[in-house]
């Protein structure tokens, strides 16, 4: 059974639930702490940084987190291909590690504050994002090409942005963008509300040219059962299926490390 470390830094506080949605999807998964001996990440076959407000956000977000001994430990597992999903606060420690893109050993993107008409900061509510990666990695595997998935936001800077203008294309040209913010007809609309945040090119996730990293700022594990789903997002779900549409991520990382 494939082991995964949840990595939990004072201020995170997703933790728990999404440790549930790795085991529902049939690995094995252990907190471990920001301060625990690294060496012990070696008995892992991936690791995911969960969302909440690691240092309280102090700085900017992510960045305090990014800076610790143990980061250095998994960008070493990662490299000898081991996978890393960091999700919402756990998305901007891995822009901060510049191990998102990943196409510079340096700090190439920026998850900046939120870009949002009604609201100045903290936004949380349901989205929709579309699977656009044609080629697979170690999150979209069980999507379908261009699905539309429903799936919560809950952010104060998840705007996806850089001041590099060749790195979009060079995103695109490598397919890392996995997932795109879409109205329900799956069409990008690069407004509020379908847009949320003002990310470029309506970006919820990047991976890294790999495939085995990814950052997404949508909350997956808070879309892991159907019973999570708001009212009018079931009836796309046929009675007695249990799963919601975010438990994918985590089952293609199972079937990735399998």
């Amino acid at each position: 059974m494939a082991k995964i470390a949840v990595l939990y830094f004072p201020g995170n506080n997703c933790e728990e639930e999404t440790k549930r949605a790795v085991e529902a999807a049939g690995m094995q998964a252990d907190i471990l702490r920001w301060n625990n001996d690294p060496k012990l990440l070696e008995n892992y076959d991936g690791y995911i940084i969960p969302g909440g407000f690691a240092y309280e956000d102090r700085v900017r977000a992510g960045v305090i987190a990014a800076k610790q001994k143990i980061m250095g430990k998994i960008q070493e597992e990662t490299e000898k291909g081991k996978i890393l999903l960091g999700i919402c606060n756990g998305a901007q420690v891995l822009v901060e590690t510049g191990m998102i893109p990943g196409l510079q050993r340096s700090v190439q993107m920026a998850l900046a504050p939120n870009d949002n008409p009604k609201i100045s900061g903290y936004y949380c509510t349901w989205i929709r994002l579309k699977n656009i990666a044609k080629k697979k990695n170690a999150f979209n595997q069980y999507y379908s090409e261009a699905e539309i998935i429903p799936m919560p936001i809950a952010h104060g800077e998840g705007k996806f942005t850089t001041r590099d203008t060749t790195l979009l294309e060079q995103l695109k040209e490598n397919e890392q963008i996995a997932f795109r913010y879409c109205n329900a007809d799956g069409e990008f609309v690069d407004t509020f509300p379908v847009n949320p945040n003002g990310a470029m090119f309506n970006i919820a996730a990047i991976s890294n040219k790999e495939g085995n990293i990814m950052a997404i700022m949508p909350h997956p594990e808070r879309a892991s059962w159907k019973k999570q789903l708001p009212e009018k997002q079931l009836r796309n779900f046929q009675d007695g299926e249990l799963a919601g549409p975010g438990r994918k991520v985590f089952e293609s990382m199972g079937e990735w490390l399998r």
